[in-house]
């Protein structure tokens, strides 16, 4: 998995980048097939925001949090990522598969 973490007004220290990796990984252990992730953290005001666009094999999941700290912005969208990861990787398991006859029966 490549990381891109960049930061619209707002330096992005290791630490951050850090805690972002940290996070993200989550996502990784979900789906083996994540490429690249793209991580965006701006600050507004009051307003932090954190969103990221994880490259699957064959799709592009996107995210987003806007919360009064980055840390729980970065918490947010590493949530958010995680149940769209999952729901994307639920699609693709055929579901509707009939199960093998048994030989006893």
């Amino acid at each position: 998995m490549q990381l891109n973490v960049t930061g619209h007004h707002v330096d992005v220290t290791t630490s951050l980048k850090g805690y972002v990796e940290k996070k993200l990984d989550r996502i990784v252990r979900h789906s083996d097939h994540v490429t690249d992730v793209h991580c965006i953290l701006t600050v507004e005001k009051l307003r932090h925001k954190a969103e990221a666009t994880v490259a699957l094999r064959g799709a592009t999941v996107y995210a987003d949090a806007t919360e009064a700290d980055m840390y729980a912005a970065i918490d947010a969208l590493a949530d958010k990522l995680d149940r769209r990861v999952k729901k994307h990787k639920e699609k693709l398991v055929d579901h509707h598969a009939v199960p093998a006859p048994k030989n006893g029966a």
